[in-house]
C-alpha cells in the first residue's frame, strides 16, 4: 500500500460542495491500495503512520508522533482520503498508467479496512468518499510531506 502523509494545521475534504471530513492539527493521509496488497499491508501502513515522528517536541525537533500528541492530551486528527493516482507510472511516457493500483472493489475493501482500524486505534479519524470527485483543502505545516510504501516484499 502507498500513502502520502502531510502534517497539517487543518484539512478538509468536500464532495459536491459539501464538507464530508475535516480535521484541525494532524495528518492528512492520501492512501492507495496496489495489486497484491492485503490487510497485512494495511495494518503495517497504519502502524507506521501513527508512529511516524514528524511533530515537533519542546526543542523543535521532529520527534513526536500522532500517538504521542494524543497521549499528551493534544487533539490531533487523521484525515484519510483514497487516492489511486499514487500508483501512477509515468515511465512509459507522459500519460500515467494506473495498472499497479488495485481493482476498485479491492481498493474499496482495503480502504474501508484501513479506516475501520484507524478508528479503532485513534480518537479523531475523518475521511473522504471512496471513488468520489473530491476537493481537498489543507494548510501543510512545515511543509512536511512524507511518502510511505508497504509492499508484500517489505514484510
Amino acid at each position: 500500500m502507498l500513502a502520502l502523509v502531510q502534517r497539517v494545521l487543518r484539512a478538509q475534504v468536500t464532495v459536491d460542495g459539501t464538507p464530508v471530513g475535516a480535521i484541525g492539527r494532524g495528518l492528512l493521509v492520501l492512501v492507495c491500495a496496489e495489486q497484491c496488497d492485503t490487510e497485512l499491508q494495511s495494518d503495517k501502513l497504519l502502524a507506521k503512520i501513527l508512529k511516524l515522528r514528524i511533530f515537533a517536541d519542546a526543542q523543535e525537533k521532529m520527534n513526536l508522533s500522532l500517538q504521542d500528541l494524543v497521549k499528551a492530551g493534544i487533539p490531533a486528527g487523521l484525515l484519510v482520503v483514497s487516492q489511486f493516482t499514487l500508483a501512477a507510472d509515468t515511465s512509459g511516457g507522459n500519460r500515467p498508467s494506473f495498472k499497479a493500483a488495485a481493482a476498485p472493489d479491492v481498493g474499496r475493501r482495503l480502504y474501508d479496512y484501513f479506516v475501520t482500524h484507524a478508528r479503532l486505534t485513534h480518537p479523531i479519524v475523518e475521511t473522504g468518499v471512496f471513488a468520489a470527485d473530491m476537493q481537498v483543502e489543507l494548510v501543510n505545516d512545515g511543509p512536511v510531506t512524507v511518502p510511505l510504501r508497504v509492499s508484500p516484499a517489505s514484510l
